[in-house]
């Protein structure tokens, strides 16, 4: 009897099992570089608190109540909106988590081909001089390999993918650790002095931090992976609200503590001197001048390159593959996809859809080419375009939590966010409003040339979801 009440007891998620499971899916080590290059340094912890306070712990909190109503529902998003809406909007849905993985894919080619150069030249001055149509042209053919290793179906770099995951986020935590214990180990070395003045920690609300705000929403998005684990607590209407505030605690943490070490490291007129660079080369600076502390040369630097390297092109066989799948074994979603795109090869992959991939990111990896000056700023102009398109899919999630909130009574669930129907509404609201307004601003953030991608991109991705539900109307017509 005892032996069945532990094996039972075993079977419960605690809060902080939890907890630390969705920080290792939510933050990563390019999340604090991003936010301290993007914000002006050390400002970037004023954001960090707000976007937390106001944003991420609300929307958490939202995934937990709507994982815990649908717990039998295996579709994620596209379940929540099918059970709350219509199958139509629950297609959308599906299509627009899969659609907006393209910019990234294209993204993962092109970092990739970075991480490599820092593994093999272990500096940045060889690959940002090379040629951008040069180096976008290998990006291409690089993807192209990518696209053959998914058409062979089951995705053979997943175990890869994993371990370099895991490797990242314990580099990533490292990282804070030894470089706020450098000082004591190494203390005739060059530190940058940090400015603690009210002034210098409040940023200016102007249009280049608002056009900015994407980034951070991109960085902090994506708690709804963890949506199925809620019912695997024993009591997920106080366990669960505990494990998000820990998460949120946790994140705030490594966001501020990391900002502490690079803001120790990086002068930040040089940052904004050389914006570009810092987008693309940051992370690898901060590596290779920790290595230059302890007297180990460029050992952290490889280190983290060869794991970045792994993970940045085994994911992008993932997004390839796995998003992909999402969408078409969905039978919410088969109704509205033309038959040509459920054909698999022999090897089970869906190839007609990954030729729709090929023939979607192809443009993106092209087309920087012949409006971006120079490799750097290819790097930018992705990190930008990925933090306008990702967050759409996050919409979805405030569409499904305003609708469940408008038909509460028709559901019920072991965990509730807010119980009161018209204030759960409201929250729904703001957090839809804050993911439109800063997709919609980061919109007009670079170049005339970036500024029209950012624009023309997620419209013509979302419009191409419109678009098949109407060939396969015609091809039902058809075989009538």
């Amino acid at each position: 009897m005892d032996l069945q009440q532990e094996k039972t007891k075993q079977q419960y998620l605690n809060w902080y099992n939890l907890a630390f499971m969705a920080f290792a899916a939510v933050w990563g080590f390019g999340n604090a570089v991003n936010g301290f290059v993007y914000f002006n340094g050390v400002q970037v912890i004023f954001s960090w608190i707000l976007m937390f306070a106001l944003y991420f712990i609300p929307y958490a909190l939202m995934v937990g109540e709507l994982g815990s109503t649908f717990k039998e529902a295996g579709g994620g998003v596209s379940s929540w909106i099918e059970g709350t809406t219509t199958a139509k909007l629950a297609y959308y849905a599906g299509w627009t988590y899969w659609v907006v993985h393209m910019p990234y894919i294209a993204s993962k080619a092109t970092g990739g081909l970075k991480a490599l150069s820092w593994v093999v030249f272990q500096n940045s001055s060889l690959y940002d001089g090379m040629n951008i149509k040069l180096i976008q042209a290998v990006t291409l053919v690089v993807f192209l390999f990518f696209a053959w290793v998914a058409s062979k179906g089951m995705n053979p770099l997943k175990t890869l993918a994993t371990i370099a995951g895991s490797s990242m986020f314990i580099m990533g935590l490292l990282f804070i650790v030894m470089m706020i214990a450098a000082p004591a180990i190494n203390p005739a070395a060059h530190y940058q002095t940090i400015d603690w003045s009210l002034n210098n920690l409040v940023p200016k609300f102007d249009l280049q931090y608002l056009t900015s705000l994407s980034i951070l929403v991109f960085a902090v998005g994506g708690c709804e992976k963890i949506s199925p684990y809620v019912n695997k607590m024993k009591d997920p209407s106080k366990e669960f609200p505990r494990g998000m505030i820990f998460l949120a605690v946790m994140v705030v943490f490594s966001a501020i503590m990391g900002t502490i070490a690079l803001g120790m490291m990086f002068n930040v007129q040089e940052i904004n001197a050389n914006f570009d660079s810092y987008v693309a080369n940051g992370a690898y600076w901060a590596f290779q001048r920790l290595g230059e502390y302890y007297h180990l040369g460029n050992t952290f630097v490889v280190i983290y390159a060869l794991c970045n390297l792994i993970g940045q092109f085994s994911v992008l066989v993932i997004s390839i593959d796995a998003p992909l799948r999402i969408l078409l074994d969905s039978e919410i979603s088969r109704e509205f996809i033309p038959k040509k795109l459920l054909k698999k090869n022999d090897k089970g992959a869906y190839i007609n859809g990954i030729w729709l991939v090929v023939a979607i990111v192809t443009p993106l990896i092209v087309l920087p080419m012949f409006g971006i000056g120079n490799v750097t700023a290819v790097l930018r102009a992705f990190t930008q375009l990925n933090a306008v398109c990702m967050p759409l899919r996050y919409l979805w999630v405030f569409v499904a939590y305003i609708a469940l909130k408008s038909q509460s009574h028709k559901f019920a669930s072991d965990y509730k966010f807010i119980k009161q129907q018209s204030i759960g509404k409201v929250a729904g609201y703001w957090c839809f409003f804050v993911t439109a307004a800063c997709c919609m601003l980061g919109m007009f953030k670079g170049s005339p040339f970036e500024i029209g991608l950012n624009i023309v991109t997620p419209i013509v991705l979302v419009g191409l979801g419109m678009i098949l539900p109407k060939i396969a109307e015609k091809e039902k017509a058809t075989s009538l």
